[in-house]
């Protein structure tokens, strides 16, 4: 019979007395050898279930097995606990059979983790060093069928700087073969306290708030490998604005990283937003004609439909010259008027951005918030056709008050003209790709900038220096139902008093919070990669847009390489085996500057616009980016499992990149031209004395059998028996 071990619901087949024999085996001969065998046991099914009450967090799993296999499978469930969770109550069951299981403390679960990785050669335990564990034995599973597990265990949530933290350990199932065939994660919230901030840094989730003390966040995904645990934040209002503050420092002696979270009421009192004026620039050239002229106009109606009542309102329609609704602003209550004018306009003539922009901003009314609303779906064909002289036009008429957001309709507009637009006048641009709704894209910006509560606002810390803050300033101004994630480096440490200050119904309001930078190492090491997905975001947008220039992409190179940012044009990550030498990064730069050139040489094209919204996309990241999906490589069982992207491979441990290098796990810290690493055999005692050093090295020494880090400027390599 053949024996399993199951943690945290990851099946690793351990084959009696062959262990030594499969690792000597050429790789050929195991990929052969591998397609021959049974699938083994796969996991059909992972459903988490969590309620959080005042803090109080009830999780409950529910696994599925199956043993897709001739053979009868058995052995021990390990279930590395969060780090510091409490567990209060334990429930597991087995087939709906209760089944004891036990809770081991931090030592205990040290030792079995010790032991597993000593029995079976595989560390991907090792990242839990430090946590506990729940240990149960596993009724033998028959062949060709499955066992259901399920498990309940309760902890209380701590509070940090107003944000509660909730964790769930799920990324050591890429130890699997074979994906997760179905997995949901389910988190309702309630709280006494109003919440503010619903963050979640490693999964892409949809919330629903149930007013400003309950909420609901859902994650759903079907053949997947998780590669990092769930992490969720939310904050607890005390503010009428609210502000939480999480930093990261790798070591105390480098700059650290924060992340600041404002966080304004979920919804507004009508007497508290500020009144606006919403300027509509609408394109009406013959380009626009059939199905995009009438979403175009739907967007129209929706946005004039759901102005707040002490908003005024114009629309301006464009082709060869332009037309406008009104001479001036018009108060609400004539916004149906301004619809019915809207349905009478047909698609028809050129293209004149510059005079309808220049007559927009010629209303704009200095004593009040103005948003212009500008949709078009072609370049300039009429009037002022340069783009320079258009942005100096809008540059010399738009009062410091206007907002712009823009709405490239199709691939056939200019980016270059769209993304300076919206850059420079602390708006956002959105592109309509083919085959998208027009009225889609408009009603859902709409909505989360109807409601201004904050506007011009300044930011300024004292007592810790920060700098290289994403978004620059000047910031964006804050929407009632949104939050603004603001990222960047600081030095020192320690408390500071963060001032946020702007402008509310016409009055200069200021907020202060006291806040404390971490002055040692440690935090969430998500921070570091999402300021540097930020950063590549605005360096790739300043090349797009202003040139090449030897700085920003050595810059570009050097932040990808050191925190595993992939993007189009930074893949040189999993494609160039030279990264770790100095000839090998000089001719990464020369690959980019040939290849980034060309995708950034034209203004307008499927390609532009695919440029214009990858760098977007980065600059504005809530989330660190993610790696490429994953694909299996064929591999024995008892052996670990690696994730091929085309040949190379890419993983993230802590704030760390690791690529697959020649069957080794190399972190991208290492420079082959100043370091020699000191060579660890694997699972010998000054592999575990190296252990005991930090838990952090545990992480590391989790990808496999091979790895090669560096430590405190020392590197290791870690080496078979």
């Amino acid at each position: 019979m053949r024996r399993l071990c199951i943690a945290l619901g990851i099946v690793m087949l351990l084959v009696a007395q062959s262990g030594l024999a499969l690792a000597t085996t050429p790789p050929e001969a195991r990929l052969q050898q591998s397609a021959q065998r049974d699938k083994g046991v796969i996991i059909e099914e992972h459903r988490v279930s969590v309620e959080i009450d005042n803090q109080v967090a009830v999780t409950r799993i529910e696994q599925v097995f199956f043993n897709d296999s001739s053979f009868v499978a058995e052995g021990t469930y390990v279930f590395p606990l969060p780090m510091g969770a409490a567990v209060s109550d334990l429930v597991m069951w087995v087939d709906g059979k209760p089944v004891e299981a036990k809770i081991l403390d931090a030592d205990e679960a040290r030792r079995i983790y010790d032991e597993i990785v000593r029995r079976m050669r595989d560390p991907a335990l090792l990242e839990y060093v430090g946590a506990g564990a729940i240990q149960a034995s596993v009724f033998p599973i028959q062949p060709y069928s499955e066992v259901k597990i399920e498990i309940e265990y309760g902890q209380l949530l701590p509070v940090e700087d107003g944000l509660v933290h909730y964790r769930y350990p799920l990324r050591t199932e890429h130890l699997s073969r074979y994906p997760v065939e179905r997995l949901s994660i389910s988190v309702s919230v309630r709280s006494n306290d109003p919440i503010s901030t619903v963050y979640s840094p490693t999964h892409r989730i949809a919330i629903s708030r149930q007013g400003e003390y309950a909420f609901r966040v859902g994650y759903e995904n079907t053949y997947v490998r998780p590669e990092s645990d769930f992490s969720l934040y939310y904050g607890l209002a005390s503010e009428e604005i609210n502000a939480n503050l999480l930093s990261y420092r790798e070591s105390a002696r480098e700059d650290g990283f924060f992340t600041l979270m404002i966080a304004p009421p979920l919804q507004a009192d009508a007497d508290r937003i500020v009144p606006k004026d919403v300027i509509v620039v609408l394109d009406q050239s013959g380009s626009m004609h059939g199905e995009k002229w009438e979403q175009a106009r739907k967007a129209v109606e929706f946005v004039l439909e759901n102005l707040n009542r002490r908003d005024r309102f114009n629309v301006i329609a464009f082709s060869t010259g332009y037309r406008v609704f009104a001479d001036d602003l018009q108060p609400v209550s004539v916004a149906d008027e301004a619809i019915e004018w809207v349905q009478g306009l047909e698609a028809i003539g050129g293209t004149d951005i510059d005079g309808a922009l220049s007559e927009a901003l010629r209303m704009a009314d200095r004593e009040r918030s103005t948003v212009v609303l500008f949709l078009t779906d072609g370049l300039p064909t009429e009037g002022e056709t340069d783009v320079a002289r258009i942005l100096a036009h809008v540059e010399k008429l738009a009062p410091p008050n206007v907002r712009i957001f823009t709405f490239g309709v199709g691939d056939d507009v200019d980016t270059f003209l769209l993304d300076q637009l919206w850059q420079r006048f602390r708006g956002a641009g959105t592109y309509v790709r083919p085959g998208e709704r027009v009225d889609d894209e408009v009603s859902s910006l709409y909505n989360k900038i109807s409601a201004p509560v904050l506007t011009d606002i300044e930011l300024e810390v004292e007592g810790v220096r920060v700098e290289e803050l994403f978004p620059a300033e000047p910031l964006p101004d804050l929407f009632a139902g949104t939050q603004l994630i603001i990222v960047g480096r600081y030095r020192d440490g320690g408390p500071a008093t963060i001032r946020l200050e702007g402008n509310l119904d016409g009055q200069r309001k200021v907020y202060t919070y006291e806040v404390e930078f971490r002055e040692r190492a440690g935090g969430e090491a998500f921070i570091a990669r999402l300021w540097a997905t930020r950063k590549i975001g605005a360096l790739l947008n300043a090349i797009r847009l202003h040139g090449e220039d030897p700085e920003l992409v050595d810059s570009v190179i050097r932040l990808s390489i050191r925190y595993g940012i992939i993007t189009p044009y930074t893949s040189f990550l999993i494609t160039e085996d030279d990264i770790f030498t100095e000839e090998g990064r000089e001719e990464v730069q020369m690959r980019f500057e040939a290849e980034a050139g060309a995708a950034f040489a034209a203004p307008s094209g499927a390609a532009a616009v695919d440029a214009a919204e990858a760098a977007a996309g980065l600059s504005g990241a809530n989330a660190p980016l993610s790696a490429p999906a994953p694909m299996p490589t064929m591999v024995a069982p008892g052996e670990e499992t690696k994730f091929a992207t085309g040949e190379q491979v890419i993983r993230y441990v802590g704030d760390r990149t690791f690529v697959w290098r020649d069957g080794v796990w190399v972190d991208t810290l290492y420079d082959a031209d100043r370091m020699t690493p000191e060579r660890i055999v694997f699972l010998s005692d000054e592999y575990f004395a190296l252990l005991d050093r930090d838990p952090q090295i545990g992480e590391f020494l989790a990808l496999g059998e091979q790895v090669l880090f560096v430590w405190e400027g020392q590197a290791y390599q870690i080496v078979p028996q």
